[in-house]
């Protein structure tokens, strides 16, 4: 059994496992199929996460489970390159985890960009029926493919979607919100009016409090490229608000290829605080608090994906019984205009929860929750939800649900 992820702080590639993965040790043999090569897996990339138990080159089948990363929370998420697939080839998987770790259908991609679901996998008893293993079959039309929990979205991704923000729209500057407890950078977004004008408005989105919720980030992808676009309403929700967007806030667990959420001594969502174990989490206070001194502090929105039995957008709210009138009035009219706007296949259809006392002993810890309780009295704060486990849960899907976010937040904006 082997383990493969990035090994180093850096972030940098497993040198180590790419060596062995050369040799052939992780191959389950030396010989392939007739007309087929020898089945190697990678992940010493960041984000790259995998524990092979083994590959059966007759079956063309790899067995394999999420790596462990001790104390790095969760362990569900997995990413990894199979090489020496022959074209036209189907290539099985037999993933052995828990229900967090199976997709109903797996990402795959021949060149790491553009995903697609694999087939609806298929669930086998192993161990005398005690376990099951979850089962993907995926033609590959390609001498490698790319498999993962979901569409990866990585710092790179990032600073990509940042550097296309900042050539597409003046009002769009790249910062540096902070380095993390291992010295990367967590890169940010600011899109501010640069004509002058009293910025009168502030909002806030940020992405992947928990590390294995990739899908998130691509909803902040989407919402990034529909603000820097020419779209009417998108130039004058730029033109009057200052728009702060942080695509990865864990951005160690990430390169690390690790699930973050529970993580030693807690996940960024239970770190909010008079004095914060992460660094992301200190500066996006110090961020939003002086926004809130200003007087232009008006929507917080954390991006999430959900359970596995979950199929619809819902918001998270903080407890009824702990905010004023005017609260809940701002709550329900921005509730009114996600439901106008967040119209599918991802449609939001007006479901909320609350996470206050039962949800979760530390619950005044949590982001959304914080924000309601140290900014201005009209202040949303809100936790957006988007499903990872049905069959629209994809990159363009995501991305929509973005763009629709930003347009409910313009509507909301403008109609108060």
């Amino acid at each position: 059994m082997t383990e493969f992820g990035p090994s180093r702080p850096g972030g940098g590639i497993a040198v180590a496992a790419l060596v062995v993965c050369a040799s052939g040790a992780l191959a389950g043999g030396a010989d392939g199929p007739a007309g087929g090569g020898v089945l190697r897996v990678e992940a010493g990339f960041p984000g790259g996460s995998v524990r092979v138990l083994g590959i059966d080159q007759q079956r063309r089948e790899i067995r394999f489970q999420p790596a462990d990363h001790p104390g790095r929370g969760w362990r569900c998420w997995w990413y990894f390159k199979v090489t020496g697939v022959k074209p036209g080839q189907t290539v099985t998987l037999a993933l052995d985890g828990s229900v967090w770790a199976c997709p109903q259908r797996a990402a795959f991609s021949i060149d790491n960009e553009t995903w697609a679901h694999t087939a609806p996998g298929r669930k086998e008893a192993i161990g005398g029926g005690k376990r099951r293993l979850m089962v993907y079959r995926q033609r590959v039309d390609a001498g490698e493919a790319w498999f993962a929990w979901g569409p990866p979205y990585v710092p790179r991704h990032a600073e990509t979607l940042i550097r296309r923000a900042e050539k597409a729209c003046p009002n769009a500057k790249r910062f540096e919100l902070c380095r993390t407890r291992e010295k990367r950078p967590v890169p940010a977004l600011r899109i501010a009016p640069t004509d002058g004008r009293a910025r009168k408005r502030g909002v806030w989105v940020q992405a992947r409090q928990h590390a294995w919720e990739s899908g998130s980030s691509w909803v902040c992808q989407g919402l990034v490229e529909w603000l820097i676009s020419d779209a009417p309403r998108a130039k004058a929700l730029r033109g009057a608000a200052e728009i702060v967007v942080v695509p990865i806030m864990d951005v160690d667990n990430v390169v690390w290829g690790a699930g973050g959420k529970n993580q030693t001594p807690h996940d960024h969502n239970r770190d909010w605080s008079d004095q914060p174990h992460w660094p992301a989490v200190a500066a996006a206070i110090r961020e939003i608090a002086a926004l809130s001194r200003a007087g232009r502090f008006d929507v917080f929105v954390d991006l999430h994906n959900p359970g596995a039995n979950d199929k619809q957008p819902y918001f998270y709210r903080a407890p009824a019984d702990e905010i004023t009138e005017r609260q809940q009035t701002s709550f329900d009219a921005f509730l009114a205009a996600a439901r106008a706007e967040i119209t599918g296949p991802l449609a939001f259809k007006g479901q909320t929860r609350e996470s206050g006392k039962s949800y979760d002993k530390n619950y005044k810890r949590i982001s959304k929750n914080w924000v309601m309780a140290h900014t201005t009295a009209h202040v949303v704060a809100v936790t957006l939800e988007t499903p990872w486990n049905t069959p629209h849960s994809t990159q363009p899907n995501y991305r929509r649900v973005g763009r629709e976010l930003a347009l409910a937040v313009e509507r909301y904006l403008r109609g108060r």
